[in-house]
């Protein structure tokens, strides 16, 4: 499978393509950071986003594609830009009839490291980790972007308009409920958040006590 991922910015945003096979074995086909001027009018700027992502669509011909969901932070005018940027890249994506996938940070962390609370630093670790690279990944937008893409291919779920995507989920305490026989990287994604979870890596006050 091939899957693009994107971590949305509009100052910065993470581009990257990886290939990861039935072994869940990745590899590094692409990555960039597309960057726009703070000067700049934010629609001129959301085009230059849009315009790196149709340049690495049309480059490197993804099966699917990712981008990391935003959550609401105290920032309102961080969160507001990143959601249009988000917007504009759904826009890319369903330009070229691809299907689009959206994960938490919570999913994609736990997907790389096997920490849903993990930091930036041990997702930036264990990318480079999972694709061979000698040197993390950087700028951060970057190890991100790959993180996300890495995610989707070892998950197989968060397909947007999918009526599939609540059929396998995991409780806070580890109980894996799914309808339907789930496919090999269901299955592995499962079994490696199930087991984080039952040791409270999810949820800290199952620690305590």
């Amino acid at each position: 499978m091939r899957v693009m991922g994107i971590d949305p910015g509009l100052t910065r945003c993470g581009l990257a393509v990886v290939d990861v096979d039935l072994s869940r074995k990745a590899h590094l086909v692409h990555v960039e950071v597309a960057r726009t001027d703070k000067d700049l009018a934010t629609h001129f700027r959301l085009r230059g986003v849009a315009d790196a992502i149709d340049r690495v669509i049309a480059g490197h011909r993804p099966e699917v594609v990712a981008i990391e969901r935003v959550f609401a932070q105290d920032n309102l005018q961080s969160v507001t830009t990143t959601m249009q940027v988000m917007g504009a890249a759904m826009t890319c994506v369903g330009r070229a009839g691809l299907p689009l996938a959206v994960h938490t940070p919570s999913e994609v962390k736990t997907a790389v490291t096997g920490n849903g609370r993990a930091e930036k630093a041990q997702v930036q670790h264990m990318v480079a980790r999972i694709l061979g690279l000698a040197d993390v990944p950087r700028p951060a937008d970057a190890a991100d972007a790959l993180a996300i893409a890495i995610c989707h291919a070892w998950r197989g779920t968060g397909l947007l308009g999918s009526g599939d995507d609540s059929s396998v989920s995991v409780s806070l305490s580890g109980r894996v409920n799914a309808r339907g026989e789930m496919t090999p990287a269901q299955l592995a994604w499962t079994r490696a958040q199930a087991a984080q979870r039952r040791t409270g890596a999810v949820d800290p006050r199952r620690r305590r006590g």
